[in-house]
């Protein structure tokens, strides 16, 4: 029989070990910086149901602005890793990017858009090109930089796409839990491949033993689904705010950054919102045209496939795969 554990026992499992694993010989300084900390982190514990705020820094695997969202990972002994890195070696890049947040590399883009030096703008234009080029938020240099630093059969938390994923290393390779709703019935499927930034890796059991799903006609497409959704969907909001330009008329002047931030975040989730809109009212006119044009004894259409988390697809022959899914991508980018 499955044992099933609620988000809210799991809440009161982390409250109560954060609270039995206060240090016990630590000096008074120490003491109350600790009480401080586990007081952050009870208050933002229930966070962990809905989703925490991290802020990626482009410089390290390990490098995240400081949040409070980030005492939970230090008091719980968990690392937090990503792979969204500039590669050292290009220094137009390097410099574009510096040592900026996400959000401030946001905000510095559009600072730069805006002035009158030249310099500035072509700066402004490589770091927006970075993030468009990357908007998987994972680079080979990163993928490099997570493999060689994350410790063999180390469990540890992986940010990407503002997801968070367990990961692993197992004999020099990283894993991925698998954790998306299709596998819930298969029992042998544990773990996937992380080993390239397209997230097309290779199901595993868990020894770690390739174990293909048992019927792969009927299993969702899995966290590949999840990161070409949230890769077309960075491509759409980067589009739309290249065409679009912020009425600047209408912020306020004296507005402090954390603001402004809020404001283009408000702003991003809109689009977003409509993006989605826009993509079921477009699946559901491809249907319902389907059912009218559809002709007793002819072929049902193939078009007119809803874009989400409910395509299935068939993980081999990997050769098959790979051309229809850069048509998918290729033309929904053109939104």
């Amino acid at each position: 029989m499955m044992e099933i554990i609620t988000a809210e026992q799991l809440m009161e499992y982390l409250g109560d070990y954060i609270l039995d694993a206060k240090p016990k010989e630590i000096s008074e300084i120490q003491r109350l910086n600790y009480e401080q900390n586990m007081s952050d982190a009870m208050a933002i514990l229930h966070k962990l149901q809905t989703g925490l705020d991290v802020n990626v820094k482009f410089t390290g695997v390990r490098v995240f602005e400081y949040t409070p969202e980030c005492i939970v990972f230090d008091l719980l002994d968990i690392p937090l890793y990503h792979g969204w890195l500039v590669d050292p070696q290009i220094a137009d890049i390097v410099k574009a990017v510096g040592n900026c947040s996400y959000n401030q590399l946001v905000e510095k883009i559009i600072c730069c858009k805006q002035s009158d030096n030249s310099e500035l703008v072509d700066e402004g234009s490589i770091a927006e090109q970075f993030l468009n080029n990357t908007a998987t938020q994972l680079t080979y240099h990163g993928l490099c930089e997570l493999t060689s630093t994350v410790q063999e059969g180390e469990l540890c938390v992986f940010f990407r796409n503002n997801h968070f994923s367990t990961i692993t290393k197992h004999k020099g390779q990283l894993y991925l839990l698998v954790t998306d709703q299709g596998f819930l019935t298969e029992d042998k499927v544990v773990w996937e491949s992380l080993h390239n930034v397209d997230g097309d890796g290779n199901f595993c059991d868990s020894e770690f033993r390739l174990r293909p799903p048992s019927d792969p006609e009927t299993v969702y497409r899995g966290q590949q689904d999840q990161i070409d959704q949230d890769y077309l969907m960075a491509l759409s909001l980067q589009q739309e705010q290249q065409s679009q330009d912020i009425n600047w008329e209408q912020i306020p002047e004296g507005i402090s950054d954390l603001e402004l931030a809020k404001k283009l975040q408000e702003e991003e989730d809109r689009r977003a919102s409509q993006y989605y809109q826009e993509q079921e009212q477009a699946a559901a006119a491809a249907t319902a045209a389907a059912q009218v044009q559809h002709v007793p004894g002819a072929a049902s259409p193939s078009t007119g496939r809803q874009p989400g988390g409910s395509e299935r697809k068939r993980k081999e022959p990997r050769e098959k795969e790979k051309e229809p899914r850069e048509k998918e991508k290729s033309s929904c980018a053109i939104l």
